[in-house]
């Protein structure tokens, strides 16, 4: 049946995969961006576009009420170099601090919105690519805590995630903890590294993580929003790996030279502490629920066809 589905963050990354899927599906489609610039695009994908500042509760509410969707889909982020300025991971707090607001502030704005507008369900955008509780095994499932990382300059920008599934939890949403993205417009910063050879290995890459191309991670979404998903979904591939494995691999695909390997201690002075954790110690997700529960099936079911083929 198709319904009114309302996607904050439209024009971004996953929205602008997300809405065309939606789409096709026969579903009504508002989009929001933040600049009045990307409306065509977003009428070109097939939407309704408005501009709206996720941040402004006036903006938001308005927003919604016009649109009368039948669904949230929250994908705000604010992680690109336009809006979070350089990459900047030895200082992550300050680097996602836009992004830490949207799924904060952001967030309550849009559940406030909902309530007012008599929204029935919330989709929102989670994050499950190296953060898996360190206290099990290298790869963890929904039943397993996130890693804050306290005392790190990652804690903040993962609290806000913590904050994020609790509160779409009490409005009876769902959280879809999408992996490391890559596909169109998702790793150019990350490409460009590995071909200068300054995306290194560190130490022995022990790190896990877990994929997903932002095509796959749009065809998730679009099963939560038919099938008024409740609850959290692990939206990775089928095979977490340590560093080790994908980033060799990942590199071989960009046509780069071998990545370097240096030692934990470098990397800290260089990229600091989080860095290293993430490339040593990094958890990895199952995506075994949302298979069993929503009959997600990826198309890039491992990174390594994945790399080879999504990357253009």
């Amino acid at each position: 049946m198709a319904v009114r589905v309302f996607v904050a963050g439209g024009a971004g990354m996953v929205g602008r995969r997300l809405v065309p899927q939606l789409v096709a599906r026969g579903h009504q489609v508002t989009a929001t961006t933040t600049s009045e610039a990307k409306l065509a695009m977003l009428a070109h994908l097939g939407a309704d576009g408005v501009v709206m500042d996720g941040l402004d509760a006036m903006s938001v509410n308005a927003a919604v009420a016009a649109a009368r969707p039948d669904v949230i889909v929250h994908q705000m982020t604010a992680i690109s170099p336009a809006h979070s300025g350089k990459p900047d991971p030895k200082h992550m707090d300050r680097w996602f601090l836009p992004t830490t607001r949207l799924r904060t502030e952001g967030t309550d704005h849009l559940l406030a919105a909902a309530r007012a507008g008599g929204v029935p369900h919330f989709v929102a955008q989670g994050f499950a690519h190296w953060n898996g509780s360190r206290a099990g095994g290298w790869v963890t499932t929904e039943e397993d805590p996130l890693d804050l990382h306290e005392g790190t300059a990652a804690h903040k920008l993962l609290a806000a995630l913590r904050y994020l599934e609790e509160a779409v939890g009490r409005a009876d949403g769902v959280v879809l903890r999408y992996g490391g993205f890559y596909g169109p417009g998702a790793t150019d910063d990350a490409l460009a590294l590995v071909r200068k050879r300054q995306f290194p290995i560190v130490g022995n890459g022990t790190g896990y993580g877990s994929w997903v191309h932002v095509d796959d991670a749009a065809s998730a979404t679009v099963l939560a929003v038919e099938q008024k998903a409740r609850g959290v979904f692990n939206i990775v591939d089928d095979e977490p790996a340590p560093a080790s494995e994908w980033l060799p691999h990942l590199a071989r695909c960009a046509g780069a030279k071998p990545p370097m390997r240096l030692p934990k201690w470098l990397v800290r002075l260089l990229a600091g502490e989080v860095m290293v954790t993430i490339m040593t110690e990094g958890r990895g997700f199952s995506n075994a629920k949302a298979k069993r529960e929503l009959g997600w099936q990826p198309r890039y079911p491992s990174w390594r066809q994945g790399f080879q083929e999504g990357l253009a």
